[in-house]
């Protein structure tokens, strides 16, 4: 991110998550109930493990805010961790025998997780929750409060996102990229936050299944964007492509192993003239026929609304165990299973779309620019009679 900057700290035992954001102009009224609503959907979801019903999370707002509006400087973001407190000595950050005399050490890393590399990495083999902890998922609480914050700045200007599951495990409730009305269907109260919740019963037993098994299941999540100006990331350097951003925040959530732009993968297999999106006169300026593109050309935004998906691997942590190494003997052991979730996919929407604000909001201030939203507004306007001709934002 150029304009804004995001910076996370803390473990997912710890005593608290921490996010600074800076970069957010002075003057935006923030909504702490909005942050908190954010924070309590990346809670949900079928087949989520016994942390869930430990952690309540709120957001605490320690800097850069006063009376509800930003001050200009860094944001300071703090989610609390409640289960610390069965973690206390385990986590001291001063008792170095803390950890020993807990007989918490961790030796036998879990395929699929950053444990081994990780320690590997850092010199940490001795004890791998020194990694681990960082690694956890856990600190997407932080991003998701970070991300909560630039939707609300979006959303100044009538951008909007959706988002819902399209596929858990095999399972199947949308082929292909998903839009805007489709994830409209999404009833964010439904077990695995689809955009069929008439049908989730048959992905629910999906994950009931799993969970006998001793198993774990991934999926995919669709979001669409709505609302944004043409123009927005750039065609003229490889780093500030807005899709190669975009790529780099969705990869970067854990569990991510791929992530398509529109159509994405299914475009490889077909001519050109089954795929480029037509451009046509419309009643908001120049539209598209198609979306096969995503709303992205070239690294830029054009004006039709952003598609995108992502596809998460199954959690590394299975309640069966999976083969592997115990470091401090060299002789093969099975991975250790504390609590863990079955499938955190329906948690999933709500990470993706705070990353995607994150660099949506990021790429608007780099087109706007200003240090108070007053600023930012006249800019925006700005903007909006310059592109009048051709794009019109929704009424």
């Amino acid at each position: 991110m150029r304009h804004l900057r995001l910076l996370t700290g803390g473990e997912s035992h710890g005593p608290r998550l921490t996010a600074i954001l800076e970069g957010v102009p002075a003057g935006l009224a923030l909504e702490r109930a909005g942050i908190d609503a954010w924070l309590k959907r990346r809670q949900h979801g079928f087949g989520r493990g016994a942390r869930q019903r430990i952690e309540t999370d709120r957001v605490e707002i320690t800097g850069g805010l006063r009376g509800g509006v930003t001050l200009g400087s860094p944001l300071v973001l703090q989610v609390v961790n409640r289960d610390f407190a069965s973690w206390d000595r385990v986590m001291d950050p001063w008792d170095v025998d803390a950890a020993a005399a807990a007989g918490r050490r961790v030796r036998v890393p879990r395929p699929g997780h950053a444990d081994l590399a990780g320690g590997l990495a850092t010199a940490q083999v001795h004890d791998l929750r020194n990694v681990l902890e960082r690694a956890s998922a856990r600190e997407t609480a932080a991003r998701v409060a970070a991300g909560a914050v630039a939707a609300q700045l979006l959303g100044r200007y009538g951008i909007g996102i959706r988002s819902g599951v399209l596929q858990v495990g095999s399972n199947t409730v949308h082929d292909g990229p998903p839009d805007w009305e489709l994830l409209g269907r999404v009833d964010p109260s439904s077990p695995l936050v689809t955009p069929d919740p008439a049908g989730e019963e048959r992905l629910v037993e999906a994950v009931r299944a799993a969970r006998e098994a001793g198993d774990t299941l991934g999926g995919i999540v669709g979001a669409v964007v709505r609302g944004l100006p043409p123009g927005l990331g750039s065609y003229v350097h490889w780093d500030r492509k807005l899709d190669g951003r975009l790529a780099r925040a969705l990869l970067s959530i854990p569990s991510v192993k791929a992530m398509a732009i529109g159509a994405g993968i299914e475009q490889a297999g077909l001519p050109g003239s089954a795929v480029h999106d037509p451009i046509v006169p419309g009643e908001r300026g120049l539209e598209r026929s198609s979306n096969n593109a995503g709303g992205l050309e070239g690294g830029v935004t054009n004006g039709a609304d952003l598609v995108l998906r992502a596809w998460f691997k199954p959690i590394s942590t299975l309640r069966r165990g999976l083969p592997s190494v115990d470091l401090e003997s060299g002789e093969t052991a099975t991975t250790a299973w504390e609590r863990s979730d079955v499938t955190a996919i329906g948690a999933a929407p709500v990470i993706v779309e705070a990353m995607v604000a994150l660099i949506l909001a990021d790429a608007l201030l780099e087109t706007l620019g200003g240090a108070a939203i007053e600023d930012t507004d006249a800019a925006w306007k700005a903007l909006a009679a310059r592109l009048a001709p051709w794009w019109r934002p929704e009424s």
